[in-house]
């Protein structure tokens, strides 16, 4: 029990005092530039993001975080395989934070066929909360993992691309990628 705490709150009710997973962080290369990304002791993802220094918001995991550049070396060969068109399907573990909502809004991003797109309001459709397109729209701008839960899939109503966390020529280049090792047009329906 060296490990954990038991407490007695209240009367009747134990808690457990988990120790929180220790995070690494570390940068990897990608053809649209570097990107950051801490994963757990686990070496499940926790976050990938694009490196864009001047917007930078720093996180509880990133705060958290040792600098362990070779804690990332699945992800590494994995994004690196994206980049190069021979990975469509990411197999790696994640632990992304968010709430219920959130994480089955990232769930739902990542059912997305790789080279195709789709909408906010088509999620929300596939979630059984046809009224919540804004709510999807806010998951998928609170999405930790960039590429590998793709929500650069999700474009707006009638084909436009929307806001993304890169930038949408990073948005773009993505769609571009996978359409030419897809085979598809750029916007692509499901």
């Amino acid at each position: 029990m060296s490990d954990f705490l038991i407490r007695l709150q209240g009367s009747e009710k134990l808690h457990l005092d988990v120790p929180p997973s220790r995070y690494f962080r570390g940068q990897i290369a990608s053809p649209i530039g570097p990107l950051d990304a801490v994963v757990n002791e686990a070496g499940a993802v926790v976050r990938l993001d694009f490196h864009v220094p001047w917007k930078i918001k720093p996180t509880p995991e990133y705060d958290r975080a040792i600098d362990n550049p070779s804690a990332m070396a699945a992800l590494a060969q994995q994004v690196s395989a994206y980049f190069e068109g021979q990975r469509k399907v990411f197999d790696l573990p994640l632990a992304p934070n968010g709430s219920a909502f959130m994480q089955a809004a990232w769930t739902r991003l990542r059912a997305i066929p790789y080279g195709t797109t789709t909408t906010y309001g088509e999620l929300a459709r596939g979630m059984d909360k046809p009224t919540s397109a804004r709510a999807m729209g806010l998951a998928n701008a609170m999405n930790p993992i960039s590429i590998i839960v793709p929500c650069h899939r999700v474009i707006g109503t009638g084909g436009k691309l929307t806001g993304y966390g890169g930038g949408l020529e990073v948005k773009r280049a993505l769609l571009l990628l996978e359409a030419e090792y897809a085979g598809t047009d750029l916007l692509a329906r499901p």
